[in-house]
């Protein structure tokens, strides 16, 4: 599988990435063998890249992650996990479950934000601990936007110290939206930005202005959220969108779109990760997976060739930006 480096660091990643949330039980509970399993088939497919987050199953997801890359050499694979959330032992709430993070673990921890310099070395601390790891790749500042004063005036510096020591080999922000993300490349020397959702077939919001920034300043894009949330990842297009249900006019220019795809011989989870591998400050799509039967399924969708005219029709007929 192709590699690009993500933005100006040394650092490499597959051009399809694995998103280990899925992995820490996002709305379902997976088995230990069935979430080892989807890393495995990762590996065979090719793919070097693995993200995940302290928030994923309250540290489930480092843990799984960890163990299926345990005895692999460590220079074939990247990883990044991220910053923000520190995880506090809460035996008061261990009977419950995880319901408000949205992952089926015991809540046997409880988040609690914190992007000052000591927050920030803690937890990718605990996170090396849980990854059974002495560093990882790429460490991004986990959903700031309710704390932007304290993600940059703390969280920021003491990334970019960790980065000047050789501890990362690379830093940026990861967030669901693209505004906040915008500041962040223009005010600081982030490598790289995690962008989930803003930059799909159904929401191009980003590319006007973000995505041209990062190329412009050599800021590595890692895209996620390729599916909004599900919408895009089924042909026909699902009923979920941005984990609500879609509005109306929004599914039926989904609808729309596919139909289109299917003029072409392309399915519509095909087109949605072809169309944000396209834009030249992509260095790669993120895609979740639980199984390794979507992890079979996403590759092969990457895979496979989409002709530049679907683009074209697209674009003529009003459903993407030009």
């Amino acid at each position: 599988m192709e590699t690009n480096r993500l933005g100006r660091s040394t650092v490499r990643v597959t051009s399809v990435g694995f998103g280990a949330a899925g992995i820490g039980n996002l709305y379902r509970a997976v088995a230990d063998d069935e979430a080892r399993g989807a890393v495995d088939a990762a590996w065979n497919d090719g793919i070097r890249y693995f993200d995940t987050a302290p928030h994923y199953g309250l540290g489930l997801s480092e843990r799984r992650l960890g163990a299926a890359l345990a005895g692999r050499p460590r220079a074939e694979f990247t990883v990044s996990t991220k910053v923000g959330r520190i995880l506090v032992p809460s035996p008061d709430t261990a009977d419950r479950r995880d319901d408000a993070g949205g992952f089926d673990v015991p809540a046997d921890h409880v988040r609690r934000w914190d992007f000052s310099v000591d927050g920030v070395r803690r937890s990718l601390e605990s996170s090396l601990t849980r990854l059974g790891l002495d560093r990882v790749d790429v460490v991004l500042i986990h959903d700031p936007d309710e704390h932007w004063r304290q993600a940059v005036d703390q969280a920021y510096p003491a990334l970019h110290e960790l980065r000047a020591q050789g501890v990362v080999g690379a830093i940026g922000v990861g967030m669901n939206q693209w505004q906040m993300l915008e500041r962040f490349v223009v005010d600081t020397d982030v490598d790289t930005v995690m962008l989930a959702g803003r930059y799909t077939l159904l929401d191009q919001s980003a590319g006007r202005t973000l995505l041209p920034r990062c190329r412009d300043r050599g800021v590595g894009v890692l895209a996620a959220g390729v599916f909004n949330s599900g919408v895009l990842a089924t042909d026909p297009p699902g009923r979920t969108y941005d984990y609500g249900p879609i509005p109306q006019p929004l599914h039926d220019r989904a609808r729309r779109i596919a139909e289109v795809c299917r003029a072409h011989g392309v399915t519509l989870p095909q087109a949605a990760m072809a169309f944000v591998a396209r834009h030249p400050a992509v260095a790669t799509v993120v895609l979740g997976a639980k199984s390794p039967a979507q992890v079979r399924r996403n590759t092969a969708c990457a895979a496979a060739p989409v002709p530049d005219s679907l683009w074209t029709d697209l674009a003529t007929q009003g459903l993407v930006e030009s």
